[in-house]
């Protein structure tokens, strides 16, 4: 008996997963609930569990390619058939030509390119000129497919910067108060506390409608060697300074040894972003769709400024807010990053 294993629904609305590594291969023997592919969605990464014992008679779907819920990616047991297999990696089962005009094809055979090789991007997927001569132009320099985390936040910053009308504000801030080992966390909860006075900045814009949430589960980002992860540390309003310290670092140990679950990387209802010595001056992040705000913390360090007509060194560093201008009025987030300061500077 052949058992088919495909992309299950792993919440959060998502449609879709990358197939990031296969962990068998085919003819290989398996046991139930033995893990058989890593699945990249733009949340996290999770293992799938092989439905049942027997051999891996195909892998349908090659590594790196994204594929919606539902498709069948490998078959345990049985013979398979040749016809999934080329249904599920694209190929043109029932032997259909490209879809191009006869100069098109003319010009293809001309210049050595394979029309079934190409996606069109002319009127119902038809190949254009242009499309060929991309094909056959020569290419500089060494590719790689956008894969795994990379291809997550390709995909991500590309819609946000498409959907939401940003903005940035920024200003200076006194941190000579704030312990710079605990940043991070007192921002944290300077944020939490802002975002009870502007719930605009802690809401998300869904159709015609302001959803104004009452939890404030901050994202932080965190940059490890696949790429930027932003996990979630929850109720930040109502924990401590030493609580919030203590989640931050088991969330970014957890996030650079790839070991994040689900759970951790979902629901945030606003982002908080510090690069420490890496960070600059100060940054213009984008928004953390479908957040509608961001905050993000530059270099802190000593700089001249003048207190009472003398010029002094004091520890300071730019506060910036990136907001979503359909939701958030320029005034109001001036307002909360405003709150947020004085809250870091009474620290």
């Amino acid at each position: 008996m052949a058992y088919e294993l495909k992309l299950p629904d792993l919440g959060e609305g998502l449609t879709e997963g990358e197939i990031a590594r296969w962990l068998v291969s085919e003819g290989q023997d398996v046991a139930e609930d033995d893990p058989l592919v890593e699945i990249q969605t733009d949340k996290t990464t999770v293992e799938i569990p092989s439905p049942a014992a027997g051999k891996v008679t195909q892998i349908l779907v090659e590594e790196g390619k994204v594929v919606p819920v539902g498709t069948v990616l490998v078959v345990i047991g049985g013979d398979g058939t040749s016809a999934a297999r080329s249904a599920a990696s694209g190929a043109k089962p029932d032997g259909r030509a490209a879809k191009a005009t006869p100069l098109v094809r003319k010009i293809a055979q001309e210049l050595g390119v394979e029309l079934d090789a190409l996606s069109g991007t002319g009127p119902q997927g038809r190949i254009t000129e242009q499309d060929v001569r991309a094909a056959a132009a020569p290419q500089e320099g060494r590719r790689e497919s956008l894969r795994g985390v990379r291809r997550v936040i390709a995909d991500h910053m590309s819609r946000a910067h498409r959907e939401v009308p940003a903005v940035t504000w920024v200003e200076e801030c006194d941190f000579g108060n704030v312990d710079l080992k605990r940043l991070v966390a007192t921002t944290l909860k300077a944020c939490a506390q802002s975002l009870q006075e502007f719930p605009e900045l802690n809401a998300r814009l869904d159709g015609d409608e302001i959803v104004y949430l009452d939890r404030y589960d901050i994202g932080v980002a965190v940059q490890t060697d696949q790429g930027l992860v932003v996990p979630v540390v929850r109720s930040c309003d109502s924990r401590s300074l030493d609580e919030l310290q203590s989640d931050l670092e088991r969330l970014a140990e957890a996030a650079r040894a790839g070991t994040l679950a689900p759970e951790d990387l979902r629901g945030s209802t606003f982002t908080v972003t510090s690069a420490g010595k890496l960070a600059g001056l100060f940054q213009t992040p984008i928004v953390n769709h479908p957040e509608v705000a961001i905050l993000s913390v530059g270099r802190v360090a000593e700089r001249p400024v003048v207190r009472d007509g003398h010029i002094v060194a004091a520890r300071t560093g730019y506060v910036s807010v990136t907001f979503d201008h359909r939701v958030v009025d320029g005034a109001r987030a001036a307002e909360f990053g405003l709150a947020v300061i004085r809250r870091l500077e009474a620290s």
